[in-house]
């Protein structure tokens, strides 16, 4: 799916919206199609020339973007990003939590403690520190606003192919409700997606390991395909919309039939 034909109506528009792992997948097409939509935008990401090239895309379509490296795995950078963001555009409406790391396939048995400390630091601790960062950005300018973190669909069932991973997502699951229960007093929504088989980068490192899991997960979707990073960024920037005004605390499956 060509994610630059889509028709836009100003979905975001006068959001300033912060996004992490915008370098690539999921984040990168949320990062064009939130511009598209209206909002100003501040990718985050490792990788220096991948933010820089999206974000060139963005600009050269007319959106505003900006980006600033950021490791999830490192608290000051985190914190930093989420100030430059208020301190770009003024304020800051609301934050996609995108930014992930995957582990090698392999049941628990053989998952070393560093990969499961790597998954822990940036799948749950990462969004955990960039929450509190976001919330305390939104306070002091736009007063209310919305998160929305990318959690999977393996969050929802066993996984026992990518056990770290499942498990990280299925506490963020749980920390997405947590926050959307202390924060909404105060108008600020705090939803999650769970995407199924996507093409991202992180797939196509599973396929590489698991020649044909691919084929097999599609196989297991009534939609009989995978999607296109740009059909899940569709779903955060619903969340993401005041036209989700009255949504917080869901995990929103966006997985084509998977789990039905």
């Amino acid at each position: 799916m060509d994610d630059t034909t889509k028709t836009t109506t100003g979905l975001l528009d006068g959001k300033a919206l912060l996004i992490t792992g915008a370098s690539r997948g999921i984040g990168a097409a949320a990062a064009r199609l939130f511009a598209r939509e209206g909002a100003r935008v501040l990718l985050t990401a490792r990788t220096e020339e991948q933010l820089a090239s999206v974000t060139a895309d963005i600009r050269a379509e007319g959106g505003t973007a900006e980006y600033a490296l950021c490791d999830l795995d490192d608290a000051d950078a985190v914190r930093a990003a989420a100030d430059r963001a208020a301190e770009l555009f003024g304020r800051l409406d609301g934050a996609f939590n995108n930014g992930a790391a995957g582990q090698p396939p392999g049941p628990v048995d053989t998952t070393g403690d560093d990969v499961l400390d790597l998954v822990y630091r940036v799948n749950l601790r990462g969004p955990w520190r960039a929450m509190s960062a976001e919330v305390a950005a939104i306070r002091a300018t736009a007063g209310t606003g919305a998160i929305v973190n990318t959690s999977s669909v393996g969050s929802l069932m066993a996984n026992p192919e990518l056990p770290a991973y499942g498990a990280m997502k299925r506490a963020l699951n749980s920390l997405t409700e947590s926050a959307a229960r202390t924060f909404g007093p105060e108008g600020i929504r705090v939803n999650a997606i769970a995407p199924g088989t996507t093409l991202t980068e992180l797939l196509r490192d599973w396929e590489a390991a698991s020649p044909g899991v691919i084929e097999h997960l599609n196989a297991r979707t009534p939609l009989g395909r995978a999607a296109d990073p740009s059909e899940v960024a569709e779903a955060a920037a619903w969340m993401l919309s005041d036209r989700a005004s009255y949504v917080t605390g869901t995990v929103l499956r966006v997985d084509g039939g998977m789990l039905a």
